[in-house]
Order: C-alpha cells, then sequence, then structure tokens
C-alpha cells in the first residue's frame, strides 16, 4: 500500500481493525502465488523474440491430388475431337469419351451403307446383321443392359472391323404393363387421378407424353456405353411402322388358324386387372407358415399353411375330409375327387356331399390324378380357380363356377362373403368353418406363392375370354430346326432347356386387359336389326380378326350375309402381349410386311445374342413367327449370356424399401462413393466375366481393376510415342526378317498369339478368353518387358536397331490397340488418333481387325520364357533379401547344360534389365557372398549380395516374418483339421485356404535358405 494511502487512512481514523495471524498467513501464500504466476508470464515474454527467430516448422503437406482433365475444346457436336493439346498426365473417362461418339455418328461408321456404294453390293468378307434386344421404355438401363450391350457392341464392332457389311440395329419396347403402371403411379402420385378418371384415350395420350419426355434417355445411355447401333434404323415397337406389322402378323395367324379365342385359365393380377405372361409370375417359395404384404390390405395374409375341413356325405353322417391351403376358394368347388382305386371311398362313388354355404351338391368324382396317399386322399375340385381342377372339371363335366370378379371380390350368392376381398374371406370362411364343426385342423405346408412381378399381388387363376396361339406345330418346327443343326444354341448345353420347353409347349395367351399397347384388331360383331340373331363375346363365330375396321365390316357382311349398315362393330377394349411385338422384331424393324430392300438384305440376320432367362420367352418366339410367317429362321446362331445379379435402379418397379437396403449396402461398402470407371473399364470387366456359368455377380473392385489397366495403357502409349519425335510415319507391315533386336521378334510373336487368341474367342464367343489375351499383351509382355528392353536399346543401341525397335513399337501399339478396340472404344480411338500413321484408317472403329500371326515363333517364345523364369527367381531373391530396384546387383550363370546357357547367354542384356542387374557373367567363378538361385536341375544363377546388404538386420527381418508365416501355417493346419471343416465350409474358402497354406509353407522354405545364405555373409 502506497505511503500516502497509509497515512490518510491513520489521519481520519477509519483503519481496519488488526488482522488475525490466520488471516496474514493466508494473504502471504497467496501473494506467493501471484509472483510465480508473474515469473512464468515474464520469463513466456521474454523467450517469445527468440521463438519469433526461429524458422517456422513447416506445415505437414498432403497428398495433392490432381483433378481429372477434362475435355474444354470447342467442339461442335459431330466434328472430331481437338487433338492439337498433349495427352493429359493420366487417363480420365471424362476427358476421353467426350466428343468421340458424336462424330462416330455424324461420319456414319456404324451404318451399313459406310465405304459401300448400296447395302445389297457384293461383300466378299460377308455380312453380319443383329437387333437388339429391346429394352424397356420404363427407366433407366441397369447393369444387366450394360452386360447385353458390351458383349453386342464388341461383336458388332469386331465384325465391322473385319471388313463385314454390319448393322446392328437399335430400338426400344412399348413394355405395356411396366409403362402402364409407371404412368398410373405419376399420375396418382401428382394429381391423384386413376386412369379410368382420364379415360382410355387420354391415358394413352398421357403415357405419349411421359414417353417423348423420358424416352430418349436410354437411347442417351446406350450412345454414353459407346454402343454402335445404326441410329438411322431406330425403332419403338409403337412407332405405325411397327403397328402394321404387328396387326398384319395377327390377323396372317388368325387367318391360317394359329391363332383362336376360347374362355381358359389365365394368370390374372387382380391390381392390374389383367392377365399376364408366365414370366411376370414370381415363383416365391415359403418354408411353411408366412405372413406377407398384399397391395389392397392393411394387415398381412396368411399362406403357408393347409387347413382341413370336411364335407358332409348327403343323407349319412359320414364326412369327407378335404385340405387346401386357399380355404376362401371352397366358395367354388364343383366336386370332391377320389382315386377310383381307393377302397376307403369306393362305397361313396356316385354320391354327393353338401356345400356348407351354398344349396350346390358336389358330386364325389373318380379321377387318377388323385394320390391316394397324400392327406386323406381326397381333393376337392374348384374347376375355375385351379388348372389341376380345370383339366378334372373338364374330364369330368363339371360346372366352370367363378367366385371373384376382376378386381378380387367375392361374387356370387354367398350371403355374408359375398363382396368380400378375397383374403378376408379368407379369415371368415375360416371361423365359420369353425362355427359349423366342420374345421379339422392347419398345418405348416412349404409352398410356392405366385407374385406377380408388376404389382407384388398374389396371382390368381380366373377363367377368362382370351386369345391364343396355337404353339404346337410351331414348336415342332423350332426343335427340328436345332436338331438339324440349322439353328444353333450357344452355349450347347441350353439345348436342353430349348427341348423341355418345346416339348412341353401350351398355347399362348397374347390378351392383355390394358390400355397401353397394341390394341387387338378383332371386332365383335352385333346388329342393330334386332330379328337378326346376335352372339354373345364367348362365342368366336361373331369376332372378325380384320386389319381394319373397314375390312372387318366386309367380313362380317360376307360372313352373316347382312347388309353392313345393319352390322356394329367394336373393337376388342384388349391389347397384346408385349412379347408378341417382340417376337416380329427381327423382321418388323426392316419394313415387313413390304419386302423393303433392308428385309431382302438383313433378313434373315445373323445372331441373336441375349440373356438365358428368356430363351423360351422371347427367343422361341421369334423362331416361331420367323419360320411361320416368313418361312425362314430369323437368324442362324443364337448365343446366351449369363445372367448379372443385380438391382434395377431408381426410376424402375422396384420395391422403395429395396432400393433403399441396396443404398445403405453401397454407402456401407463404398462410403466415399464407387470410384468413376469409365465406359471402357466397365465394358472389358463385363465381357471377362463371361464364362459358361449361368450366372456373374460383378466386383465392382474387378471394374477398378481394369480402369486402373486404362491407365496403364494410357501411361503406356504416352511413354512409347517419346520414341516418335520426328515427322516419320509408320505402317503395319512388318516381316519377321525386319526383326533386328531379338526382344522385337520376341514381342511380335506375342502380338501374333494375342491375334491368334483374339480372332478364336470372338469367332466362338469365348469373351474372357480374347479380353485375358489383350490384357496380357500390353500388360505382361508389352509393358513389363518389351518397353523395358527397350531402353537401353534407344539409349545406346545403333540407328539400326532404334529404327528397327521403332517400327516393331508402331506395330505392337497399332494392333495392340485395335485387339482392344471392339472391348474399349474410346481409350482405343484417343490413342489411336495420335499415332504416327502413314496410311491411317479415319477411324479405329473402320480400322482391319489385326489377323496377321505370320510372326510367331515356339521356339523364341520358349527361350524368352525360360530367360523371364530366371528374371523371376532372381527378382524374387531381391525381395527377400530387401533390395530396391534402384540397387543394381551381379548374376553369375552356372549351367551344367550347354542349352540353357546358350540361351541366356543369347539374351544376357535383356535378362539384366528385367532382373535389375549391373551384369550379368557367364565362363566365370563367382564370388563369395552370392545367394545360389536355382532356375533348373541344370542351371543356377549366383546373385552377388555382399556389401548391399546388412546380414543382421536382413536375417532379423526374415526371422520375424518366417515366424508369422509359421503362425498362419499352424492356425490353417488346425482350421483345416476340424471334423467338420469339410462339410461346413465353402468348397471356395477350403480352395484358398489350400493355396493360401501351399504358398505359405513355400515362402517359409524360401526365408529359410535366404537366411542360411545370409549366415555366410
Amino acid at each position: 500500500m502506497p505511503e500516502e494511502e497509509q497515512q490518510q487512512q491513520a489521519g481520519d481514523g477509519s483503519a481496519n481493525p488488526a488482522k488475525t495471524p490466520k488471516q496474514l498467513e493466508k494473504e502471504r501464500l497467496k501473494a506467493e502465488k501471484l509472483a510465480k504466476l508473474q515469473a512464468k508470464l515474464d520469463k513466456k515474454a521474454s523467450a517469445a523474440p527468440a521463438a519469433a527467430e526461429k524458422k517456422e516448422k513447416p506445415e505437414k503437406r498432403t497428398k495433392e491430388v490432381k483433378e481429372a482433365a477434362l475435355y474444354t475444346a470447342k467442339t461442335a457436336p459431330g466434328e472430331k475431337k481437338d487433338l492439337s493439346d498433349p495427352l493429359p498426365d493420366a487417363y480420365s473417362p471424362r476427358f476421353v469419351e467426350a466428343q468421340w461418339y458424336s462424330w462416330w455418328e455424324k461420319q456414319g461408321f456404324f451404318t451399313p451403307e459406310y465405304g459401300r456404294d448400296s447395302i445389297d453390293s457384293p461383300n466378299p468378307n460377308g455380312q453380319f446383321v443383329m437387333v437388339i434386344p429391346p429394352p424397356n421404355v420404363t427407366g433407366s438401363l441397369h447393369l444387366g443392359h450394360a452386360l447385353t450391350n458390351a458383349i453386342e457392341d464388341a461383336i458388332t464392332r469386331y465384325h465391322r472391323m473385319k471388313g463385314r457389311t454390319t448393322l446392328w440395329v437399335p430400338g426400344c419396347d412399348h413394355a405395356g404393363i411396366a409403362t402402364q403402371v409407371v404412368v398410373e403411379k405419376l399420375l396418382w402420385r401428382d394429381e391423384k387421378l386413376s386412369r379410368h378418371d382420364l379415360g382410355r384415350e387420354k391415358f394413352i395420350e398421357r403415357i405419349w407424353d411421359w414417353r417423348r419426355e423420358k424416352g430418349g434417355r436410354i437411347y442417351d445411355q446406350l450412345k454414353s456405353l459407346g454402343s454402335s447401333y445404326d441410329w438411322t434404323r431406330v425403332n419403338f415397337t409403337m412407332d405405325p411402322k411397327l403397328c402394321r406389322a404387328v396387326t398384319e402378323a395377327f390377323v396372317r395367324l388368325h387367318e391360317e388358324g394359329a391363332i383362336y379365342r376360347s374362355s381358359r385359365l389365365v394368370n390374372w393380377s387382380c391390381t392390374l386387372r389383367s392377365a399376364i405372361s408366365d414370366i411376370e409370375v414370381d415363383k416365391v417359395e415359403i418354408p411353411g407358415r408366412t405372413f406377407l404384404s398384399i397391395p389392397g390390405y392393411d394387415e398381412k395374409v396368411e399362406f403357408g399353411v393347409l387347413v382341413k375341413f370336411a364335407y358332409k356325405v348327403e343323407d349319412s353322417d359320414e364326412e369327407i375330409i378335404v385340405a387346401t391351403t386357399r380355404i376362401e376358394t371352397m366358395l367354388g368347388d364343383t366336386a370332391v375327387a377320389v382315386h377310383p382305386k381307393d377302397e376307403r371311398y369306393k362305397h361313396l362313388h356316385g354320391k354327393f356331399v353338401v356345400h356348407p354355404f351354398c344349396t350346390r351338391r358336389l358330386p364325389i368324382v373318380c379321377d387318377e390324378f388323385v394320390e391316394m396317399e397324400f392327406g386323406t386322399g381326397a381333393v376337392k375340385i374348384t374347376p375355375a380357380h385351379d388348372p389341376n381342377d380345370y383339366e378334372v372339371g373338364k374330364r369330368c363335366s363339371l360346372p366352370f363356377i367363378t367366385i371373384f370378379n376382376d378386381d378380387g371380390f367375392i361374387v356370387g350368392d354367398y350371403g355374408e362373403f359375398t363382396g368380400m376381398k378375397r383374403f378376408q374371406c379368407r379369415k371368415q370362411i375360416l371361423e365359420r368353418l369353425k362355427a359349423l364343426n366342420l374345421y379339422r385342423e392347419t398345418i405348416n405346408n412349404p409352398m410356392v406363392v405366385p407374385i406377380c412381378s408388376r404389382s407384388k399381388d398374389v396371382v390368381e387363376p380366373l377363367i377368362k375370354p382370351q386369345w391364343y396361339v396355337s404353339c404346337s406345330d410351331m414348336a415342332a418346327s423350332a426343335t427340328e430346326a436345332v436338331r438339324s443343326g440349322e439353328l444353333k444354341i450357344i452355349p450347347e448345353h441350353h439345348t436342353k432347356t430349348w427341348y423341355h420347353w418345346m416339348d412341353g409347349i401350351r398355347d399362348w395367351c397374347v390378351s392383355r386387359q390394358l390400355w397401353w399397347g397394341h390394341r387387338i384388331p378383332a371386332y365383335h360383331v352385333s346388329f342393330s336389326d334386332s330379328s337378326i340373331q346376335s352372339g354373345n363375346s364367348d362365342d368366336e363365330q361373331y369376332w372378325i380378326v380384320a386389319r381394319s375396321e373397314a375390312e372387318a365390316l366386309a367380313k362380317a357382311a360376307e360372313r352373316f350375309k347382312v347388309d353392313a349398315s345393319k352390322i356394329v362393330l367394336k373393337q376388342d377394349e384388349d391389347v397384346l402381349d408385349t412379347w408378341f411385338s417382340s417376337g416380329i422384331f427381327p423382321f418388323s424393324v426392316f419394313g415387313w410386311p413390304d419386302n423393303t430392300k433392308d428385309l431382302q438384305t438383313f433378313y434373315p440376320t445373323s445372331l441373336l445374342e441375349t440373356g438365358h432367362d428368356i430363351l423360351f420367352f422371347w427367343v422361341a418366339r421369334m423362331v416361331f413367327f420367323g419360320q411361320k410367317l416368313l418361312g425362314k429362321l430369323p437368324f442362324k446362331e443364337v448365343y446366351l449370356h449369363p445372367m448379372g445379379l443385380h438391382a434395377q435402379l431408381v426410376g424402375s418397379n422396384l420395391d422403395p424399401r429395396e432400393i433403399e437396403k441396396a443404398k445403405a449396402g453401397q454407402k456401407q461398402d463404398y462410403p466415399q462413393g464407387i470410384p468413376e470407371c469409365g465406359s471402357d473399364a466397365l465394358r472389358f470387366a463385363l465381357c471377362a466375366y463371361i464364362t459358361q456359368a449361368r450366372d456373374i455377380n460383378l466386383d465392382i473392385n474387378r471394374v477398378l481393376g481394369y480402369r486402373f489397366f486404362c491407365n496403364k495403357l494410357w501411361n503406356a502409349t504416352k511413354f512409347a510415342l517419346l520414341y516418335f519425335s520426328g515427322e516419320e510415319k509408320f505402317s503395319t507391315e512388318l516381316s519377321s526378317s525386319d526383326a533386328v533386336n531379338q526382344m522385337d521378334a520376341w514381342i511380335l510373336s506375342r502380338l501374333a498369339a494375342a491375334i491368334e487368341a483374339c480372332n478364336a474367342g470372338f469367332e466362338s464367343y469365348d469373351f474372357a478368353a480374347a479380353t485375358s489375351a489383350c490384357y496380357a499383351f500390353w500388360l505382361y509382355d508389352l509393358c513389363d518387358v518389351y518397353l523395358e528392353c527397350l531402353k537401353p536399346i534407344f539409349q545406346a543401341g545403333s540407328e539400326q536397331q532404334q529404327t528397327a525397335a521403332r517400327r516393331t513399337l508402331y506395330v505392337c501399339l497399332d494392333f495392340g490397340l485395335r485387339l482392344l478396340s471392339p472391348f474399349m472404344p474410346f481409350i482405343t480411338e484417343e490413342l489411336y488418333q495420335r499415332l504416327p500413321r502413314a496410311n491411317p484408317a479415319p477411324s479405329i472403329c473402320v480400322a482391319s481387325y489385326p489377323s496377321n500371326t505370320s510372326w510367331r515363333s515356339a521356339k523364341i517364345e520358349s527361350d524368352v520364357e525360360f530367360v523371364q523364369k530366371a528374371a523371376r527367381i532372381i527378382r524374387s531373391a531381391r525381395s527377400d533379401y530387401n533390395l530396391p530396384n534402384k540397387t543394381k546387383t551381379e548374376a553369375y550363370i552356372v549351367c551344367t547344360d550347354a542349352t540353357p546357357n546358350e540361351i541366356l547367354k543369347r539374351y544376357a542384356s535383356d535378362l539384366a534389365t528385367i532382373s535389375y542387374c549391373s551384369k550379368v557373367s557367364f565362363d566365370s567363378a563367382a564370388p563369395a557372398g552370392c545367394a545360389i538361385l536355382t532356375v533348373t536341375g541344370q542351371c543356377e544363377v549366383h546373385l552377388l549380395l555382399k556389401g548391399l546388404v546388412e546380414a543382421d538386420k536382413e536375417i532379423a527381418k526374415l526371422q520375424k516374418k518366417g515366424d508369422q508365416l509359421v503362425q498362419t501355417v499352424g492356425k490353417l493346419t488346425q482350421a483345416m483339421q476340424a471334423s467338420d471343416y469339410a462339410s461346413k465350409v465353402p468348397a471356395e474358402v477350403q480352395t484358398a485356404n489350400e493355396t493360401k497354406l501351399t504358398e505359405s509353407r513355400a515362402e517359409i522354405e524360401r526365408i529359410t535358405a535366404a537366411i542360411e545364405t545370409l549366415k555366410l555373409m
């Protein structure tokens, strides 16, 4: 406290009372703390200038990620890509794929007219024609379409490059049910209207509006994949040209008796209010009692149970117990069937049981289809709602009573049940049977539930008057075509499926109760004059099939001998099954029924390529109609690819819950998103997957691997082009004698092997072999070996050697890109355009596909393979001893046989290059401090390590690695010795474990040998 303040306080008599010792001690401690704090602050302040003088620590640098290159040149669509700028540093799919497709299309490369005077002028190379399996106009393309297009475009591009007149026809299917469902959902979502609120004409207008808005999306996606279609011949199955063909086909088939009208059981979707085809019925297997969500029901519905109940025998105390999985159908029962030889029921033959809910008497009939040993040996018969019962009903002349309307509500005189929904009725009938003491028991029953793939409703068998195609005669012709070899199905094992379908063929219901599609060209006849007898809609006599209403009127007047003015026509409200228009697609696209130039030139087509799942639903029907209507098979070969296990994208009819589940799984697998791979990598991956298997499961990491392969192509070509700095242009004309350098002859031989493998692969549809040959040539032969061996030549070789090397390298690049082009059209075009070509084709897609295999030399390849084996052994040893590539070592070859010695001596410089050796010595003693490596029993490599490795440190590293491997071997051995290993562990895991065990043991042996060598140093 300042002195004057003390004096003031003393003077005015206001001083504080004296402090206690405790208070004084507290203040002292506080003062000490403050002093310490001040000392710290002073020290920090004095240290600050010194710290400022120190060099600031640089911030931790993060790895710089370069943005992918983009094509930014102002090039108009259809104009050729600007190639004046150098290639970007790294491969970028967006850069590479830009601009090329529109240029290809504008140049007309994909049309059969390209380079020809006319389409029908003879071509000594032949022709190749194929039509697209038309994708549905709904939604977006999915991986299944990508798989189909990758294969088909590779095939098409191959044939085009072989010089054949080539045509691949694009198109789109109107997809009757799928499209109608999509537009109905949109209409309800946006306007809360049903199609019935709009009416047929306005609803169809809405579908056309939707198609005009969304339909082009599919074609854009096909172009982005690089699919080389002739877009001047694109077709939509609802185009006027194809509509006319559909009408003509129906009329002709009807006139020949191949189409008729009949009332039969069909697959009925109550939600869609339409019959559906077998392919649109998902057969869902359930193991027993299961509750399923059904459209239109708040509560889940029970399936997978067998309900037993009793029918009382008329005028008797006896009863017959029957069982059913669909208890509601008992309202439509018209009989109980027993086996005629079943002793238990012989006394009841000809008697009746009484229906509990109506006045109907049900006869007890005999039919051998009944299995005496199954259940009670008695079966309820509902002819109008079950396929088996339908046949029994026909054999036993039973009444066919329909109890459901088109919406699935109970109809008929059934008291409280009338008007109920079918599955509500199911529960109510069960309660009433219990009340009447007729219910016996409910037991678990594994079963198959037929589900409509479009609406997810349970399919109901209903009797409907429909139009049918008689298939038996056409099936016989189709069977004979395959048996005779006139039609070839590839892979051949699918012929068994073909024969199975043909042998068990049933007539095809082609009526669909929809608004969107090809309306059936059939007219029901009635008369305005009441004195003329009219028929009902079930009577085929009163139906006229015609190309137009005017023609129908003339035909009706002729048939009924009535003046046309008294005839009233009403066209069938139904449309045709979408597969009908798809069945005539191979010739309707060429203008049939007109005898157009396209039809004369391109029909029959060369190949039909599609997934094996529609062998019957589409392929067979094209064969039926081609043979029936044109007298020719629509194609010579059918190639059926495996099915891709995939999910459709958003915008399809996929359950939203399934979409969300897929999204969640994708996010878990790829938290940073799926890397951009590009069309080329995707196409190559899909083709590489194609084997004889029935299904493929695409691994995105494999696609990513091929994206890295694209980058390898990019860098290799970019590096190789550095050797072509002058103005000289090169051709692919090169003979084996032009190969001055030894490795030139080898790489040409490897190129010839790849050419041979690729051509053979395409001709036999072995795409895995073709892609493997391309991949191996570029990666393992050109990049890993040949380009490495060229470096010493261009650094110190003679002018003659360098000239020969350039010519050989050019041929490898040119032909190597051409081999790849059918699989990877974008990157190969980008790189091909930058080659110093002497006689360039305008585009790689119309350049000739390589066929020269004269360079092939088994002797050269065998010799270099031996050299590579030695190099691999040396590199493996270097890896074991942790020698980096930049550390060169010396190799001493010791051979007891002259042949391997001579081979290695001839390729000594190349061996040194690819094994990172400073020199390779022969005929001189190896110094001390070498690791001895065995190439063969007659050949060793002594690799000098002394002075290059620190023995103690390397021994410690190897021992640690060896210990880890010993643990791995121990764990694997223990797992494989478990008693249930063979039965519980999947076969592929067992194989992987065997491989890992073998490799680990081999590595342990190598490490042990390496340690022993190091101990001697």
